[in-house]
C-alpha cells in the first residue's frame, strides 16, 4: 500500500534544474533506498519532501491527501520526519533536553513527553547519555541522537539522510540494527539516503537510483547492484546484496 508518493517532481534553481520529472512510490513498511553521485538530487528530493523546498512542478501526497508546498513543521505533524546529512542538535541542552523539544509535538503533557523520551533514549542506546550536554558527544552518538529526535515525534514515515556518514564499522553494525528496528519494532516506514554501499544493499527493501537529478534505475538491491547503466553513473562495479 502507497504511504507516499513523489509524483512528476521537478525543481529548479535558475537556470538548474536540479530535479527532472522525478517519480517513486514509498510503500507502508518498506525500507526505500535513494542513491546516487553526489549533487544527483538526493537531499533536494528530501527537502521538497518535508517542504523545505517547493517543487517548480509536480506533487507529494502522503496517504494520497497532496501536501506538495505544506510547511516542515505541518508535515511532521502528519507523520513525516526527517534527519540531516550534517547533525546540529541544540548544543547547549542536553541529550534527553533535545529528545525532549521534539516529543513535545504530540504530547499532550510534560510527563508524558518524558515518558516517551526515556523510551527512545534506551531504544537508541542513549538512555545513559541523557544528562550529557549534546556538543559533547562524539559523531556515532549525534547521529543516533540526530534518529532520536526525529523518532520523538512519533512518526509513520522518517527520512534519514546519510546517517551512517563517518562512522566508524563497529557504530555501522549498531546504526544498522537500529534502522531495521525502526521497522520492525515501530512499524515505521523508511527513505534513506546513503553512500555507504554495504550498508544500503542490506537492508533495502528497493533502491531508487538519481543522475543528474533524474531517475535512472529503481529496483531490488540485486537488480541495482548488477544494472549497467548504474554501475556506469554511480558504482563503477558490480555490487551483489
Amino acid at each position: 500500500m502507497s504511504l507516499l508518493e513523489v509524483q512528476n517532481v521537478s525543481k529548479q534553481f535558475g537556470g538548474l534544474a536540479a530535479l527532472k520529472d522525478l517519480s517513486f512510490v514509498l510503500n507502508k513498511g518498506e525500507i526505500l533506498g535513494l542513491i546516487g553521485p553526489n549533487g544527483s538530487g538526493k537531499t533536494t528530493t528530501f527537502n521538497v519532501i518535508n517542504g523545505f523546498y517547493s517543487p517548480t512542478e509536480g506533487d507529494v501526497y502522503l496517504h494520497s491527501k497532496k501536501v506538495t508546498r505544506l510547511k516542515p513543521h505541518v508535515l511532521c505533524g502528519l507523520g513525516l520526519a526527517r534527519t540531516f546529512q550534517v547533525v546540529k542538535p541544540l548544543q547547549r541542552m542536553t541529550v534527553f533536553d533535545n529528545v525532549l523539544a521534539s516529543a513535545f509535538i504530540r504530547t499532550k503533557t510534560k510527563a508524558e513527553a518524558e515518558t516517551l523520551v526515556n523510551e527512545i533514549l534506551k531504544f537508541t542506546n542513549l538512555y545513559e547519555d541523557g544528562a550529557i550536554l549534546s556538543k559533547s558527544l562524539p559523531l556515532g552518538k549525534r547521529k543516533r541522537l540526530e534518529i532520536a529526535r526525529a523518532l520523538a515525534t512519533q512518526p509513520e514515515v522518517i527520512l534519514l539522510d546519510e546517517s551512517f556518514a563517518g562512522l566508524n564499522p563497529t557504530e555501522i553494525n549498531e546504526q544498522i540494527e537500529i534502522v531495521k528496528r525502526i521497522r520492525t519494532e515501530r512499524g515505521i516506514t523508511i527513505l534513506i539516503i546513503e553512500h555507504h554501499m554495504k550498508v544500503i544493499m542490506s537492508i533495502s527493501d528497493r533502491i531508487v537510483v538519481l543522475n543528474y537529478g533524474r531517475k535512472i534505475a529503481e529496483g531490488t538491491p540485486g537488480e541495482i547492484g548488477h544494472n549497467p547503466v548504474v554501475i556506469e553513473a554511480y558504482l563503477g562495479e558490480e555490487v551483489c546484496a
